[in-house]
């Protein structure tokens, strides 16, 4: 075995038992949750990982649903290594099975603890407490039953680190290869490099080696930049840049709640009891080399996660949570104890809430196929009641999608991104509350585990509904106005798609018409906004374009065609298109210009 730099206590060369011990507790955790549903984003890596079975070197580059809008999934906020990982286990079972797959990702969870006993014996006086408190932080017991990129970027993130800095004779390969792996697996990858320059700085500052290697990370990332440049046309950062603007996601508001959300999750990482002990004791040793480190991880990490993420998940905490527990286990055993029962308890409630919350949709999506039965289905919702429906032969409801009748509609009211107009008929209802009165997400719950969007507590406790479920049937439109004034109740059962129910419209608004009794104009009135970005507006009756006009700026404007019309269907389809759409602050909707009326007009 190789020689570990300063090991502490005799467990730091020892026989391994806190190793053995820690590596048991996460098989314990791991198991009874083999058959976890698909969950959160596993769908998006999933359609990834798809595609990668198609074109090997470019999962991303094929078009994506995401809250109503095709998208382009090389925006994905992940380089393909998670893609690639779901892909080879696809190949391999032939489909997406539960079982095998979460049993494959296991071994992440395995790598992550190796890799934090090798760091707890270099810094920590008591090795086995530190790993033990690691495995138990909520993040890790929960997000590591996902198919996410989570748990792979930890265990590459652990394994650079631990080979870079717990190795007195520096093994090269390895340790570029698990940096490079990191770095494939998610962008904040390139936070690797400051911390372990730090780490080289005061202790090995004259090896030339090392901090050439701390360079591999941004060198990755931007090798696979430039190759997808060279190769598809796009770099995938620019087009993740493109998104970011476009949906607001990097508005200084929802920056400053993530941010906020973020400090209060750092407060969980281990239990909050032991935090401001282990506060304490780090600052009396603030000085001592292996306590700075330990500190700059800590705050060159969390300075990054501000700077990069925008919805305050606890999940994005988990590459900080090692130097956090391995500074709590300088505290005395029967408070690490007390520590370690408690947050254990907490991670493995909710992820059995976690358990039921999922298991919700997959029992709904097998409740769905009988009256789905020879019907086209359509998913206004994400997650994993997207992929199960999706998996039986539904589609994503995108915001332009036009509706007929006899189709199904299958809505979250959690997950929803497509205000549906059209008249549908109840098929199907249910409503989704886990038993265990914990909550991470939910249409009861202010938890902003997931989201800070969702609420500001950590997690919830509750016994209220996650979630509402409902299928429903379309029905024969029948329109009665040959003029709709948006404001008018009896507009909606006219609206197909695109138009909101307080008047905005996305990029393209359908709406049905009375056919009037002899040709008229056709005629739209709209306002636009201040804060609005379109600025060309076009009128199409039955899919050809009848008027277009471009406009200065914000105001109210009305714009009809040149010639009379009358469609020669039973009645008129009329559709609004606009050039550019904008997403304000805190919402994430696409939006438009906000309309006033559409029809024929004398």
């Amino acid at each position: 075995m190789e020689a570990l730099e300063g090991g502490r206590g005799p467990e730091a060369g020892g026989r391994g038992r806190g190793l053995l011990l820690a590596l048991g507790v996460v098989l314990l955790i791991r198991v009874p949750f083999l058959n976890q549903p698909i969950q959160g984003d596993d769908h998006t890596y999933i359609s990834e990982a798809a595609h990668a079975l198609v074109e090997p070197l470019h999962p991303g580059r094929v078009q994506y649903v995401f809250q109503g809008d095709v998208v382009d999934l090389r925006g994905h906020p992940h380089p393909p290594l998670n893609a690639w990982a779901l892909a080879g286990l696809i190949a391999v079972f032939g489909d997406v099975r539960e079982i095998p797959f979460h049993a494959a990702y296991l071994v992440f969870s395995l790598i992550a603890a190796w890799a934090m006993w090798r760091l707890a014996c270099r810094f920590s006086p008591r090795p086995a407490w530190a790993t033990l408190l690691f495995v138990a932080v909520p993040a890790f017991v929960v997000n590591g039953n996902s198919l996410e990129a989570d748990l792979p970027f930890l265990a590459f993130w652990m394994a650079g680190v631990g080979a870079l800095a717990t190795r007195r004779r520096l093994a090269n390969w390895p340790t570029a290869l698990f940096l490079a792996l990191a770095a494939l697996a998610a962008y904040q990858a390139v936070l690797l490099t400051p911390i372990l320059g730090v780490y080289v700085w005061l202790y090995h500052r004259r090896d030339w080696r090392r901090w050439a290697l701390i360079l591999v990370p941004p060198a990755t990332i931007a090798a696979w930049q430039g190759f997808e440049r060279l190769t598809t046309g796009a770099v995938p950062a620019g087009v993740l840049a493109g998104y970011l603007s476009t949906y607001g996601l990097q508005a200084l508001g929802r920056k400053a709640a993530s941010g906020a959300m973020l400090f209060i999750h750092s407060w969980f990482i281990v239990f909050p009891a032991l935090v401001p002990g282990a506060f304490l004791l780090a600052w009396r040793k603030r000085r001592e080399p292996d306590t700075l480190f330990l500190l700059a991880w800590i705050g060159i990490f969390f300075a990054g996660a501000l700077a990069f993420f925008f919805a305050g998940s606890a999940r994005y905490l988990l590459p900080m949570a090692a130097p956090v527990a391995i500074l709590a286990s300088r505290l005395r055993p029967k408070w690490l104890a007390l520590g370690f029962g408690a947050q254990m308890a907490l991670g493995l409630g909710l992820a059995a809430a976690n358990y039921q919350h999922w298991d919700g949709y997959r029992n709904f999506a097998e409740l769905v196929r009988g009256p789905a039965a020879g019907h086209r289905v359509w998913v206004n919702g994400e997650w994993g009641l997207r992929y199960y429906l999706e998996k039986d032969g539904a589609l994503p409801l995108t915001k332009t999608q036009p509706l007929r009748p006899g189709d199904i509609v299958v809505t979250s009211e959690l997950g929803r991104s497509v205000d549906v107009m059209a008249p549908g008929i109840p098929v199907l209802r249910a409503s989704i509350r886990p038993r265990i009165p914990l909550r991470l997400i939910g249409l009861d719950s202010h938890s902003g585990y997931s989201t800070v969007s969702r609420g500001f507590w950590p997690f919830g406790v509750s016994t209220g509904i996650v979630d509402n479920l409902s299928a429903a049937m379309i029905q024969e439109r029948h329109p009665t106005l040959e003029y709709l004034t948006l404001k008018s109740p009896e507009a909606r059962d006219q609206v197909v798609s695109g138009v909101f129910s307080d008047g905005w419209m996305s990029k393209s608004a359908i709406l049905a018409l009375k056919n009037p009794n002899s040709p008229e104009h056709l005629r739209v009135q709209f306002y636009l906004p201040p804060q609005a970005a379109a600025r060309h507006v076009s009128l199409l009756l039955d899919g050809r374009e009848v008027a277009a006009q471009s406009y200065p700026g914000p105001g109210l404007y009305k714009l009809d065609s040149d010639l009379a019309y009358r469609s020669i269907s039973p009645f008129a389809v009329v559709q609004v298109d606009v050039d550019r759409t904008f997403t304000p602050p805190g919402d994430k909707r696409q939006l438009g210009v906000v309309l006033m009326g559409v029809g024929f007009a004398r």
